[in-house]
């Protein structure tokens, strides 16, 4: 049954319970943004910083009253032309020197006794400094970062596919339970490996609930306002952003931090109870055949909206009347995974497509976010400015895609992407400082949006049977370009222009692939496989104003007049009327034999017959 056409406007359509459902569903999105971006300043190295001068190393005779706090740290801390104290060093004298000119025989070591640090931004110590990993240990801040990454891709994987098994609400909940107890956990880290594990987990569970509360937001909408819902949701990540810095100030420490944005995901926990504002979706019960609760959500729906089915001739009887007849009283649930995307083309293409435009999104934002910090080293001008993007983005996808269709924005913006990478890879050393800002800047806009509307196009064009595994595999791929960030810091930059190069040419040829999409603008979500498999590639130019109205799916003209519905309709509404013992009447049976048997009236018959051949 099309979900839109024949079950949506009869539960009231996007009326005020559906309105409600998508507000609590933008709170999750809200609280993992911000423990997603928390990480930033976990692992921010602080500006400046050296080693902690160590007096077994100066001679016996030397005395620290002497000497003023920059000539003692001058005297014991090597100066490196450029950056100023050497962040790794310090200077080993012998201990029976008795002079203390530059010229004296001294040699380099290494830290001995810790680190001094300025603060970070926003935190007086983090998970950079509380372990004190620079130097030697500098490696494993890139590596936390690629496994806090390696959990969100596992969690997308395979808390995608529970949602397929188990439901949009029952995976929302697992993973909001986790997140929170894992978040309190992190709190309590004694060591930098625990801690990275924890995070690891953390990621994981954060991950199922984005994705989960992402599709049941979407399967809840009306195709006229699916691109609104999904970009406010956008906008609450915004917030989430700017409000991080200020928390941070506030908070000082990292472990308060933590707790400050686990108290969100303490909040979801509330979800539990409140099962109405966080129901299962009826179209997934619908689409794996488990009428009963499809039935039961349906009149939940119906009743929340204001709206009354009973004021039909069989009292609110019509519409499951057609879901009985159309799915069978003996009907299974059927449930699907991502593996059986094997014996498919169409959504297998569409997943792998999207999977590649959302990697290049999100791995090329590195790109432009380095050319940022060579404009300037200031922490919070970075910060904002890609804040600001996102902003832009989101305002930027409002105001086009319903208007253009998703392919076409999402073709210009691989196009701009492409465009930005290639003229700042050529073009770098020829421009001035204030050509290359803008050129990050509008590539880093273009790959925001571009990643934005390739999550949300994969939501629209994968069905409902398996729309949660095909949407963790397309996410799980931006989260593989977030970490390849991390992959050139773990290597020191070295491989940077191999990874603008690669990524550039990925934005070029992406262009070609993004083609082959379909166009899912004001059309009706796809509930089963062969919905899937069925979906048209519409010309993108030269099209007629009246192409934009052509179904999703492709739809076989009836051979007559002949409705099926109309007739399963009047043969369910009679079945029940005769099994029901408040029917308008009844034949009645005579409770008394008749007066003359058949043989005798009979016989009068043929008597009747004789007197009219004499007459």
């Amino acid at each position: 049954m099309d979900y839109e056409l024949k079950i949506y406007p009869h539960i009231g359509g996007y009326g005020r319970y559906n309105r409600l459902v998508v507000i609590f569903s933008w709170f999750p999105n809200f609280a993992v943004m911000l423990n997603l971006f928390c990480d930033i300043f976990y692992t921010l190295i602080p500006d400046s910083f050296h080693c902690r001068p160590d007096p077994q190393l100066l001679p016996s005779a030397f005395l620290l009253s002497n000497y003023s706090r920059q000539g003692f740290l001058n005297f014991s801390i090597p100066w490196v032309n450029g950056t100023g104290l050497s962040h790794c060093e310090l200077f080993k004298y012998p201990r029976n020197l008795s002079d203390f000119s530059e010229n004296v025989p001294r040699e380099r070591v290494s830290c001995t006794r810790g680190w001094d640090y300025v603060h970070a931004a926003g935190l007086q110590s983090n998970y950079v400094t509380e372990w004190n990993l620079v130097c030697r240990d500098y490696w494993k801040i890139p590596l936390q970062h690629i496994c806090f990454m390696t959990g969100w891709i596992l969690g997308y994987i395979l808390l995608g596919t529970l949602c397929d098994w188990l439901g949009r609400r029952r995976a929302f909940l697992f993973s909001v339970s986790l997140s929170s107890l894992l978040g309190v956990a992190v709190c309590v880290s004694n060591s930098a490996v625990v801690f990275l594990l924890l995070r690891l987990s953390q990621g994981a569970m954060l991950a199922g609930v984005f994705v989960s509360s992402y599709i049941a937001r979407l399967e809840v909408c009306d195709p006229p306002h699916r691109l609104m819902v999904a970009m406010v949701s956008g906008f609450f990540a915004v917030c989430a952003e700017l409000l991080l810095p200020g928390i941070a100030v506030l908070c000082h420490d990292w472990p308060v931090l933590q707790a400050v944005a686990t108290l969100p995901l303490l909040l979801l926990l509330s979800y539990w109870c409140c099962a109405s504002v966080f129901p299962e979706s009826p179209r997934w019960l619908l689409a794996t055949a488990q009428i009963h609760q499809a039935k039961q959500s349906l009149q939940e729906f119906s009743t929340r909206n204001g709206v009354c089915p009973r004021d039909e001739i069989f009292p609110g009887e019509t519409l499951l009347s057609e879901i009985d007849v159309a799915y069978g009283e003996d009907c299974q649930p059927k449930y699907h995974s991502v593996l059986e995307l094997r014996q498919t083309r169409v959504i297998w293409r569409n997943c792998l497509i999207l999977s590649f435009t959302l990697f290049i999104g999100t791995g090329i934002q590195y790109c432009f976010t380095r050319n940022l910090h060579s404009y300037s080293t200031n922490f919070y001008f970075s910060y904002f400015l890609r804040v600001v993007t996102g902003a832009l983005a989101c305002i930027f996808l409002c105001l086009s895609v319903n208007h253009f269709g998703r392919r076409g924005i999402l073709l210009l913006s691989a196009i701009i992407t492409g465009l930005s990478s290639l003229l700042l890879l050529a073009l770098t050393q020829y421009l001035r400082g204030g050509l290359v800002l803008v050129l990050s800047v509008v590539g880093l806009l273009s790959s925001q949006a571009l990643a934005m509307l390739s999550a949300f196009f994969a939501s629209e064009v994968m069905p409902t049977v398996v729309r949660g595994g095909c949407l963790g595999l397309v996410l799980a791929a931006g989260c593989v370009g977030m970490a390849a960030s991390s992959l050139m810091e773990l290597q020191n930059n070295s491989g940077y222009f191999l990874h603008h190069v690669i990524f550039a040419s990925f934005a070029v040829l992406s262009v070609l692939c993004i083609m082959l999409l379909p166009e899912s603008k004001r059309k009706s979500l796809p509930d089963s496989l062969k919905d899937g498999e069925s979906q048209r590639r519409p010309p993108l130019f030269l099209s007629r104003g009246d192409r934009d109205t052509l179904p999703l799916l492709c739809a076989r003209p009836s051979a007559s007049e002949y409705n099926p519905d109309n007739y399963s309709r009047l043969v369910s509404a009679t079945r029940r009327m005769l099994n029901t013992d408040t029917v308008p009447y009844k034949i009645a049976v005579p409770a008394h034999p008749p007066l003359l048997s058949a043989v005798q009236n009979g016989g009068l018959g043929q008597e009747n017959r004789a007197l009219k051949e004499e007459i």
